[in-house]
Parts: structure tokens; sequence; C-alpha cells
């Protein structure tokens, strides 16, 4: 049976016909949808964990307990899950324990580019690397099969357009003859203490050799001899670039990308004129054949930043590119949040009050964009209270009044609590702002630790956040409504003021919450043409159901209008027209 599949819901299905019985991670783009599709498959036990670090160690104890473990995030996760990443190296595994690094060159929705397949050799994993939807599936299978065989977790490598791009799948059967998992005491293995790992570190670099000379007779490493004047180095989507740019060119398709196949790639750069390594972002591969004595050319033609395309390969081998199809230009559609989004209010009033804002990740990073222009920070996950922390370390103290840290709920919960725990043992007045949208946005609505549900939809236990922060000493906690604008500013004004640390948590939820007992829209608002003066005030919030017709006489006076389609009647843009020219439809 066959099916078109993304590489996310292969790689979902691979776990499944490999028997994996846990699937655990953190919603990130391009991963997220692995867990998504893995819930299809009742056998596995499928969870969202608070962060990347969590999601791994779950599936570390599902290994040690003898059962397959898939854990999943994008590339900057796994910054997050590298301290037991590096350590579960050498402990090895009982169940075969797969973890998917899903990279996003040309940083669709992330805040760097990052080379997983570093973290691999680093960390002295074995990594996989697909270069199509059935090699996603059939990958996992195998990576399961390795980690067992080899005594250790591997890491499939995927990226944005492995992971939501489509081909055609081959379904296969679930294996039904695995043992059952079951306790097993072995703590020389498990307990990474200094004399146990010593014994096992020495077990980790012969893995490795072990596996670099069979990966030379593996199929997933292959040579393609087509002509021979030129060569070709290349693994996961590059591979397709490659055959579609270069038809006639000789490839050597690396499907494991660590530990490299260092004989087959003698055989393949001596069976070539001239060789070339083409890969995305670091020269990872390049680096390493070079270092063999190769002659190889790779980032002179390739560019370190952004993604391959068969467009920027072309331009890299001098080729013409084809005939461009003529198009409309069409406008340009900057990021913005939706329509009643609770957030807008928020960062109306920081900008306002002249706030120097500590951001974090999430739908709400879109506060930086005008007109509400309102953050000014913004690195990592779980990282605005600690910067704000840091910021009011050096500043006078009246600059430390301004300084406000934002994140949402599920960020908060990801890392953010650290951060909130650091801020009160040591005192720091700043102000803390947790925009309460009961979901996790900007990855698609997916439940975490506060939201009362489970990924399988099972109804559970809901962190309060409120007495969360209680419990972590903070004496100043404050909900607000971020719909009401006057209570908004007001209330964050008195806050900043406040001479120690102190945090306001907003209550309302996601627009597009998937639970409707949640949310429900309002009554479209309208302007009243007759009373709407121009003035333009109702447009600095951003809304997207907001918009300017300019007048009919083609003059510099216009009106705004507003799109009952796009509109969930929250009342913002109401409250800030002066002139009582908005109101609900009727």
């Amino acid at each position: 049976m066959k099916e078109i599949l993304s590489g996310n819901e292969a790689i979902a299905r691979g776990a499944y016909e490999a028997g994996c019985l846990v699937a655990c991670a953190y919603p990130g783009t391009p991963s997220t949808e692995i867990l998504e599709n893995a819930l299809k498959y009742k056998e596995i036990n499928s969870s969202w964990a608070p962060n990347e670090k969590v999601a791994l160690e779950v599936a570390i104890g599902a290994s040690f307990g003898g059962g397959r473990a898939l854990c999943t995030m994008k590339h900057v996760g796994v910054n997050v899950a590298a301290d037991p990443l590096f350590t579960l190296s050498y402990t090895g595994v009982r169940g075969g324990l797969v973890l998917v690094a899903a990279d996003d060159p040309e940083m669709h929705s992330s805040q760097n580019e990052q080379d997983s397949r570093n973290y691999a050799r680093f960390a002295k994993v074995p990594m996989l690397e697909p270069a199509d939807s059935q090699e996603c599936k059939e990958f996992t299978r195998l990576a399961f099969e390795l980690s067992e065989q080899y005594d250790t977790p591997f890491m499939l490598r995927s990226s944005t357009r492995i992971s939501h791009g489509k081909s055609v799948v081959e379904l296969g059967e679930r294996v039904t003859d695995l043992p059952l998992p079951k306790l097993e005491k072995n703590p020389a293995k498990l307990v990474m203490l200094p004399g146990n790992a010593k014994v096992r570190h020495p077990l980790v670099e012969q893995m490795l050799v072990d596996l670099s000379k069979a990966a030379a007779t593996m199929p997933f490493n292959r040579m393609e001899l087509r002509d021979t004047s030129i060569g070709i180095i290349t693994a996961g989507i590059c591979y397709q670039y490659v055959r579609e740019v270069l038809p006639n060119a000789s490839t050597l398709k690396l499907g494991m990308v660590h530990p490299l196949p260092h004989d087959l790639i003698r055989e393949f750069a001596a069976s070539v004129d001239v060789l070339y390594v083409i890969e995305e972002l670091d020269p990872f591969i390049e680096d390493q054949v070079k270092a063999m004595g190769i002659t190889a050319v790779g980032k002179e033609i390739v560019s370190l930043c952004g993604e391959l395309t068969p467009g920027r390969l072309r331009s890299a081998f001098g080729l013409p590119q084809p005939a461009a199809i003529a198009a409309d230009k069409m406008p340009g559609r900057p990021p913005n949040m939706c329509p009643g989004c609770p957030h807008r209010g928020v960062f109306f009033s920081l900008n306002q009050l002249k706030a120097y804002v500590t951001g974090d990740i999430g739908c709400y990073t879109l506060g930086f964009m005008p007109p509400l222009s309102a953050m000014d920070t913004c690195v990592c996950m779980g990282a605005s209270i600690g910067m704000a922390t840091g910021v009011t370390k050096v500043v006078s103290d009246e600059e430390k009044k301004k300084v406000v840290a934002v994140i949402g709920d599920s960020t908060f919960l990801h890392t953010g609590m650290n951060g909130l725990m650091d801020m009160v043992y040591n005192n720091s007045p700043a102000t803390v702002i947790i925009l309460d949208n009961s979901i996790t946005a900007m990855t698609g609505r997916q439940d975490n630790p506060a939201t009362g549900f489970t990924l399988m939809n099972e109804p559970t236990n809901a962190v309060n956040i409120p007495l969360l922060c209680k419990a972590l000493g903070v004496k100043n906690t404050r909900i607000i409504n971020p719909l009401d604008l006057e209570e908004t500013k007001r209330v964050i004004a008195e806050e900043m003021a406040r001479p120690e640390p102190s945090v306001i948590i907003t209550n309302k939820p996601c627009v597009l919450i998937k639970r409707d007992d949640v949310f429900q829209k309002g009554p479209a608002y309208a302007v009243e043409d007759d009373a709407c003066s121009g003035c333009r005030a109702c447009l600095k919030i951003g809304c997207p159901a907001i918009e300017w017709r300019p007048a009919a006489d083609g003059s510099k006076k216009g009106k705004a209008y507003i799109d009952k389609l796009l509109c969930t009647g929250c009342d913002v843009c109401r409250q800030l027209c002066k002139f009582d020219a908005i109101g609900s439809d009727k």
C-alpha cells in the first residue's frame, strides 16, 4: 500500500512500523507534525513535554525500561536537550532510541541557522539524513534497529523541505516480535559516575569506528557512477537538487552523515576527475573529506548561509536559469498578530509607556513589528526574564523602572520559571508579563502543562500559573484583561514603578484556540463613515481586520474600514477611537 506523506508524517509512520512505544517532544517548527501524526497510532504513547530536555529524558527512561522511544525537536531544541544527550552516548540504550532534529536553513521560522550534524559529531552519536519521505520512514525504522545493534542513540536529521515536502511512501507492517519491556538493573552501564564513564568512553569511540567501516557497505550510502568527470558527495535534500540540476554527474549519496564511511569516500573520490561536496549550512562533510587528504570543492561555490535551492545550485555551477514564469507582483505580507489577538493591547501599552522590553519566543515576538514596535531583545526560549534581571544589574535606578520581560505561558513553563526564580532570589526590580493565552499558539495550538489537556486530548491537571509564581516567591502578582486598554496600561505602569520583582498575567485565550468553550467570537465591529474623522488612531494597533480606504476623489482624506469577516469583536479599536466612530456592526 502506498500513500503520499510529508517527511514528518513518514517519520511518525516509521516509528510506528518499528514498534516504537513512546514518543515525546516539545513542539517546534519544522518538527511539530511528527508527534501530531504519531498520535494516530494508539500503540505509541505520545506526549508533549514542558521542554526538549524533559522530552529526551522521558525517551531515555522508556529506552532504559526496554521499549523503543522516539524524541523529536527543532534544531534549537537540541541546545536545550544537549545535557542528557552528551551522557546518553556513554550509557547507550536498551530499547532503541531515535532523536529527530529538524533543521531550518533560511530561518523560515527560527532565530538562527544551526547545523545539527555538528551535535551528532560533538555528542558522539550516529546520524542518518533522509532525502525524501520514503527514506524518512525507512531511516526511522533502520535507526531503531541500528540503535539496538550498536548500543547507542541514533539521531535523524531532517530539514524544513524534507519535513514539509511530500512524496510517495510504501507502507509496511508494524514489527511484533520485539522483546517485552521489563526492568533490568545494570548500574555499571547506566549510572555515569566518573569510574563508570571512563569504562564506557572507549566503547563509544570503538562503536563509531566500527560503524564507519560497516557504513561503507550499507545501502543507504551508495555510489551512483555516471559521467565521472564530475563527482558530487551530498546528502538529504541537497541530493534531490543535485539530481535535478546535474543529472549526468556521478554522486555519492550519503544516508549516514556521522560517522562518515571513509573507505567509500576514498573509493568514490578515486573514481571521478573533480570532486565536489554539496551541502547546506556548515562544511561538515567537506571539512572531513579535506582532512582525509582529498581535494574537493565545496563552500567556495555554495554559501554557508541560507538553504540551497536548484536556482542557487545552477548559479554555483554557472548554469543558465530556466525561463522565469511571468507572474503579477504580489503585495508584501509581513507577519502580524491575528485579529483579536490578546497580546496586541499589551504591546500597544508598552510602546506608550516607553518600556524596555526583553522578549521571548512565541507569537508575541511579533510585538517587535511596526506599528506596535515594542520589543527590544529576543534570543531564545525562556531568556526574557533572565535578560531583564541582567539589564537591571547595570542600568541606573531610574532606567530600571523601564525594564519589562514578556513571555508566553508555554515558554514560561518551558524555561522561563528558572529565570523568575532567579529574579526573585536576587531581588531584581523588573516587571514580568506572562501572556497566558491558554495554548502553545505559534507552532499550531498545541497543549502545554497549563492548558489542562494532554497531547492525547485527555483531561489532566493544569498548572496554576499565579500559584506557581507565588511558590517561586513573587509577592506582587496581578491578573489583567489585556483587551481593556485602560486597565492594561494602568497596571503595567504601576508595576513598572514598583522597586521589587512583580508579575502581571493576562487572562484572555488565543483567538484560534481549538476549544470553543474557551474562546467565542463576538459580534463584528464597523466604522461609521459620518463619524470617522480620518485620524488613523485605530491603525496604531496594526489589526489586520482594519484597513484604510482613501477618499473617492483621490485626496489625502480617507476613512477606516473594518472587515467583518476578520473582526473578532475584541473591542480594542473602539477604545482607541476618540470620535465614537466604531461600534458593533448592526
